[in-house]
């Protein structure tokens, strides 16, 4: 509902088929010592807590017939700087700004003067008291409004003093006579009560040594806004179906609910977890780009680090509405970075006790899905080497069939510095399979100590070759010992091994091990 400002007037607007009442009303006049003149000059440092991929779409395009998310509810924040040209004068003056974000905390609020530091702020305030229906009908209990009706193909209007509204509109007229309306179509009042505003205001209490046109900075941080990264990578199968390349490019969504909009302003991006005392946000969101950022000739983002974070700043002015999401190109396509796939056999996945598992079946299903992934070194001898965002990262793959793009899988990585390994789950195998069983089991508890013989099977369906990598957690106690295992195996941790095989094509490999525990 748009409020005209116009002062001391009525107005009505026509309602549709509903209990809620829809109205227009005026401001009253307004007298300041101070105001606020034109040439806005608006800058945003935009913080996120969101986890990576973690943003429903319901933020940025709501389901029909779907409740919208609160705009409270988006994870992230962002400080707010605005320098504008505001008019003083001499000794003690009230100022107000009237367009700031809706969510804003006033506790975070700050104003200066730059030029003159000798301009004092006594007090300031954030009113929030905004119009409402229900308000006005409150403000104007046992005081006189008109009420219109739809009657037939016209409509009729009682003019009386408001004596309820809580179940539909009770009216009293000049004769005395009592009016229960329902099926109302328009209320019309005569001013807006004092107290009232239509945005959310920011008053200061100002005493300045100077008067006429200065230019002052406000600063504040206001929630409902957000942004992440998104990757798009496409993914080409090199000299064998193990290796291959990848082409990467990255996107900046941003999201705005804060309540206002921020035109043609300077945007800036933290990556890093910054510390704050509020209630626990799971973890924040990270950014980066290509190296070549810093140098970006077409007002892209250049990144630097600052403090224990890294700060992402946009080579050029961008507007972002409220109520909008935008996508900014955080960094143009790498080609050709060398990727590996893997196929990974995790049957039992973590498993660990805190004494020494000694029952023949612990009742731990073993899983039959061998998991794929991709993966790459961020390094420069990739053609990266940068320290990557944290986001969501979409995998295609080419049909050489008709030269289509064929989505192949999606995950989402945290923040990566330079010269670290990037691994991407894209799904499960289809054609190769896994089986897990226990041969043997001893127990002496007695002389505490346990053997158990595993077996573990691999079917290749596939017409070429493939390697898998068996991760093994030895669960049953820390103190062990492999036994005459059929394969080189490599120690991960102080109860998880792996063993990397090659299974032929149409074909099966067997892995045997006997693991002896004591304690």
């Amino acid at each position: 509902m748009t409020l005209p400002s116009t002062p001391r007037r009525a107005a009505s607007v026509a309602l549709g088929a509903s209990l809620a009442i829809a109205c227009t009303v005026f401001a009253a006049d307004r007298s300041d010592s101070g105001s606020v003149m034109g040439n806005a000059d608006t800058a945003l440092t935009i913080y996120s807590s969101a986890l990576p991929g973690a943003i429903p779409a319901d933020f940025y395009r709501p389901v029909p017939g779907g409740s919208v998310p609160s705009a409270s509810s988006v994870p992230g924040y962002a400080m707010v700087r605005q320098d504008r040209d505001v008019s003083l004068s001499t000794g003690r003056s009230t100022l107000r700004f009237n367009d700031v974000a809706g969510l804003i905390d006033p506790t975070t609020v700050k104003f200066t003067v730059p030029a003159n530091p000798a301009v004092r702020v006594l007090e300031q305030n954030f009113q929030f008291d905004l119009v409402s229906t229900a308000k006005l009908m409150l403000r104007y209990l046992d005081k006189p409004i008109t009420v219109e009706r739809n009657v037939g193909s016209g409509t009729n209007s009682v003019t009386g003093t408001l004596l309820s509204a809580g179940d539909g509109v009770v009216l009293r007229s000049g004769d005395g006579s009592i009016h229960a309306l329902n099926g109302y179509s328009a209320v019309t009042f005569p001013e807006l009560p004092g107290g009232l505003i239509t945005q959310p205001t920011l008053v200061w209490e100002l005493n300045s040594p100077v008067s006429g046109t200065q230019r002052a900075r406000v600063s504040y941080q206001t929630g409902g806004i957000t942004w992440w990264a998104d990757y798009n990578a496409v993914f080409s199968e090199g000299r064998d179906a193990n290796n291959g390349l990848l082409d990467l490019s990255a996107w900046v969504s941003v999201i705005n609910q804060s309540g206002a909009s921020y035109p043609e302003a300077r945007l800036k991006l933290v990556a890093g977890e910054v510390n704050r005392v509020v209630q626990p946000q799971q973890v924040r969101m990270y950014a980066r780009a290509k190296a070549n950022l810093a140098e970006a000739a077409d007002g892209g983002f250049a990144e630097k680090a600052f403090d224990e974070f890294h700060l992402y700043t946009l080579g050029r002015r961008t507007t972002l509405p409220n109520n909008s999401t935008k996508q900014i190109e955080l960094f143009e396509q790498t080609r050709q970075i060398p990727a590996k796939r893997l196929l990974i056999y995790d049957a039992l996945g973590a498993q660990e006790f805190g004494s020494p598992m000694t029952e023949r079946d612990p009742g731990i299903i073993a899983g039959a899905k061998v998991a794929s992934f991709v993966e790459f070194r961020n390094a420069a001898a990739s053609g990266l080497g940068i320290p990557l965002p944290a986001g969501r990262v979409r995998v295609a793959r080419l049909d050489a069939a008709d030269g289509s793009l064929e989505f192949i899988g999606e995950d989402a990585i945290g923040h990566t510095p330079k010269d670290e390994t990037v691994r991407l789950k894209l799904g499960n195998a289809f054609d190769v399979v896994g089986e897990r069983r226990q041969v043997d089991f001893t127990v002496n508890s007695a002389a505490h100590w346990m053997e158990e013989e595993i077996e573990i099977k691999l079917r290749n369906h596939k017409s070429q070759p493939v390697e898998v990598q068996v991760k093994e957690p030895l669960y049953r106690w820390s103190n062990w010992k492999l036994l005459s295992p059929s394969d080189d195996f490599q120690k991960d941790s102080a109860r998880l091994i792996h063993f990397n095989v090659t299974v032929p094509k149409d074909g099966e490999r067997v892995i045997r091990y006997r693991v002896h525990y004591s304690w």
